[in-house]
């Protein structure tokens, strides 16, 4: 097991690694992404809605609900910079957990957000905005992660291009090479593997919302404990081993 979690995040990166993280980060993702809706009626995972929805309040007029989309907007971005700069920044000074120090933020924010729980009972409006920040500086932060360590090869919190892609693979799956013309040209064929990750990742990421609906809605805010320990769990390795070689020098 030990051997397995430092494996999660080790800088020689592997299919496998890459896989078994993004299973993890998918499914913290669609429990956050549904426990931030039950907490402020806000899905914070996806910017296409935020943008649109700036797009019409600017239009609308509501200059209120433009600042309140051009900040999440601005966080999401913000976490997906601190979470490069920390790798990078881990990567140069050669540290074991240059991928484990964002995952170690994310978990401490998640903390955050659950100690802020009662604070957004009270539903003020700059309470509720700041934790709309939150949670999406926390997607950024965790989106950025898995997109580093993979080659943009994996994403855990944009379903639509999840989906888009399975959709891709879809279609090669189901074309009749029968009718294509002889030569050169490579018959069309579906990278099945491919499809299953993209598959297992959009289920889990299902499954996560449902999981956080249903803890969030028993639990309130405090229910983030529960995302954030496994990641605690994660990234303690590595960043132990780098705390102690940084103190026995």
């Amino acid at each position: 097991m030990r051997q397995y979690l430092r494996n999660l995040t080790a800088k020689e990166r592997n299919a496998a690694t890459d896989r078994h993280l993004a299973f993890y980060l998918t499914f913290v993702a669609g429990a956050a992404n549904a426990g931030g809706f039950m907490a402020v009626q806000h899905y914070t995972s996806h910017m296409s809605g935020v943008v649109s929805a700036i797009a019409d309040n600017i239009v609308l007029g509501n200059l209120a609900l433009v600042i309140a989309g051009l900040v999440a907007l601005a966080s999401f971005v913000a976490g997906a910079a601190i979470s490069a700069i920390l790798i990078n920044w881990g990567r140069r000074l050669e540290l074991q957990a240059e991928y484990a120090l964002p995952l170690m933020v994310e978990a401490l924010l998640l903390i955050g957000f659950a100690a802020i729980g009662p604070f957004v009972d009270s539903q003020e409006d700059v309470i509720v905005s700041a934790t709309i920040a939150l949670l999406c500086f926390i997607m950024g932060l965790q989106n950025a992660i898995i997109t580093k360590l993979s080659g943009a090869r994996i994403r855990t919190t944009h379903v639509t291009g999840l989906v888009t892609d399975a959709g891709i693979e879809l279609g090669k799956l189901l074309y009749w090479n029968g009718g294509t013309p002889g030569g050169d040209r490579a018959p069309v064929r579906a990278d099945r593997q491919k499809l299953r990750l993209l598959t297992s990742l959009i289920g889990l990421f299902l499954a996560g919302g449902v999981c956080g609906a249903i803890f969030f809605g028993a639990c309130g805010m405090a229910a983030a404990l529960f995302l954030a320990a496994p990641l605690m769990v994660i990234a303690a390795l590595p960043v132990v081993e780098d705390l102690r070689a940084v103190l026995s020098r």
